[in-house]
């Protein structure tokens, strides 16, 4: 199954520009032929194509149905970028096949990354939500301050992973609560300066380790958020109270 992305479906049927050459120059879909398309908001559009064109395609909606995140309650990883974009590539493209809501990078201390274009993020982020046949596309907000991301009010049970091994630390997917949304904090390649550990603390966020092994960045904000995946599956199936929306991906017809 192959799905496009026509985030404003609801109010304009034509395909943008890539996604047109996609469907008519790669796939050689023709006038009358059917389709599905996703908004990125969690509804899935069952359409028909009206008008082919490389460049300016149009559909027509037969129907519509809204599908609930299989993830349940929101997850968010907020990241410092790695000197190597490549690297934050292979990360964006991973969680949101895993499944996640939001992406912050966020400048630190040790970051040796001070700038980054989020706009190939966002791109990298849409192409791996129609081939994981997800239909919500998470928030890919741009670099961040690291204390500006602390002031910001959340509700979320919050973690902060980093390499001291000298704090006492408990290990983060015993620590989750499957039915709250998490926050997820991953330092630079430096790891996060004392400080910065201290105020992510008086912020609310719990010190937590991945494990054993010394992961690189981008493979611990993939394993941090494969580990709250793994957590709320375990708890769905043993029946814990509130893990109810951890669920298999749930479909409402419109």
């Amino acid at each position: 199954m192959i799905q496009f992305y026509l985030p404003d479906i609801a109010t304009d049927p034509r395909l943008p520009e890539e996604e047109s050459g996609h469907c008519v120059r790669v796939l050689r879909m023709k006038e009358g032929d059917e389709l599905q398309a996703v908004d990125g908001k969690g509804t899935r559009y069952h359409c028909r194509l009206t008008k082919a064109h490389n460049k300016h395609s149009e559909v027509e909606v037969l129907s519509c149905e809204s599908v609930e995140k299989h993830w349940g309650a929101p997850i968010e990883v907020a990241v410092a970028p790695t000197k190597n974009t490549d690297r934050m590539e292979w990360m964006t493209e991973k969680c949101v096949e895993l499944g996640i809501d939001r992406i912050v990078p966020v400048r630190c201390r040790h970051s040796e990354r001070k700038e980054l274009k989020t706009e190939r993020l966002r791109k990298i982020a849409v192409s791996a939500m129609k081939q994981s046949l997800k239909s919500y596309l998470p928030d890919i907000e741009p670099l961040t301050p690291l204390e500006a991301y602390l002031a910001e009010e959340s509700c979320a049970q919050k973690f902060i992973c980093y390499c001291d091994k000298e704090t006492e630390r408990k290990d983060m997917v015993c620590e989750v609560d499957p039915s709250r949304p998490v926050r997820i904090l991953i330092g630079p390649e430096g790891d996060f300066s004392p400080e910065e550990v201290e105020a992510a603390c008086r912020a609310g966020y719990q010190p937590v380790t991945l494990g054993e092994s010394r992961l690189r960045t981008e493979t611990a904000a993939m394993v941090a958020v494969a580990d709250i995946h793994a957590r709320r599956r375990l708890a769905r199936f043993s029946g814990v109270p509130g893990s109810e929306a951890c669920g298999p991906q749930q479909v409402k017809e419109k």
